[in-house]
């Protein structure tokens, strides 16, 4: 494989790869793949195919997931939110992809067995996750492939939040959660990803592809910084509220907090070292 391809988002391993890349990697064979959906509420996306492998992302119901080989119950391919390649239990997804109308627009709301308040939820969804209408009865719709969900948490797919940084505050005290892309748990690059996701701005997923991908270059300086800034560290970023205080995702808290930035980077400076990029959107 060239070293140039970023294994994280390339669909290729010695014995399989995705016919896209014929004649650029070398695998035992290439195939088209098969793609499937989440009919999960949530479903890892793991590096090995094991239940206690690591979670390197999560797929959000209703997001593509394209299968390059199965076995074992596990599915090996890639994901079509973010391009991001790992394992996902095959048992949390479905085929064909069916075409989303609208996305959750609530931090998480349940999905009932009946368009009734008191029956039984099946599972949570959070925010992002992406549904087709099948139905509607008072005020709840039905959702293909899984249940019922208040039409009050729902958005058309187009519709997007005003503010990005309005929805990361959403998050406040949400656990720490490596992996993590939802409500009830994630990380850093995970709250800064979905908080741009809900505002309609393409995001990648990991906090070194964000920071050479979003927003431009401002100097590296406390003084300056305004809401909306994007800060940077090896290995961790965080969103500035305002000029002075910081929200992000991090282990000291073991969840979704806020700190004024001069704290957040002294004690971040010890352990993974200064502030590297400064990203302006």
């Amino acid at each position: 494989m060239s070293a140039k391809r970023d294994p994280r988002l390339t669909p290729a391993r010695p014995d399989v790869a995705a016919k896209s890349l014929e004649g650029e990697v070398e695998a035992a064979r290439f195939v088209e793949g098969v793609a499937y959906q989440c009919s999960a509420g949530v479903a890892a996306i793991r590096r090995a195919p094991a239940e206690d492998a690591m979670q390197e992302t999560q797929l959000l119901f209703g997001e593509t997931f394209t299968v390059y080989d199965e076995r074992d119950g596990w599915g090996w391919g890639q994901a079509a939110f973010d391009g991001y390649v790992g394992y996902v239990a095959m048992e949390a997804l479905a085929a064909p992809p069916l075409a989303p109308t609208h996305r959750i627009s609530a931090l998480r709301t349940y999905v009932f067995s009946e368009a009734n308040l008191k029956s039984a939820p099946h599972f949570l969804l959070s925010l992002n996750a992406r549904v087709t209408e099948e139905g509607r009865w008072g005020r709840f719709v039905k959702i293909a492939r899984s249940g019922w969900v208040f039409e009050g948490h729902l958005r058309p797919l187009r519709q997007t939040a005003a503010d990005f940084v309005t929805e990361a505050e959403r998050f406040l005290g949400a656990p720490y959660f490596w992996g993590g892309r939802e409500s009830l748990g994630l990380d850093c690059s995970g709250l800064v990803q979905t908080a741009l996701t809900a505002a309609g701005i393409p995001c990648p997923r990991d906090a070194d592809q964000q920071e050479a991908a979003l927003g431009e270059p401002m100097p590296v300086e406390l003084a300056g910084l305004r809401r909306g800034d994007l800060i940077f560290w090896p290995g961790h970023c965080g969103i500035m509220l305002d000029g002075a205080r910081l929200l992000h995702a991090n282990a000291h808290h073991m969840a979704v907090a806020i700190e004024p930035i001069t704290e957040a980077a002294q004690r971040i400076a010890a352990i993974a070292g200064p502030i590297r990029s400064v990203r302006r959107l």
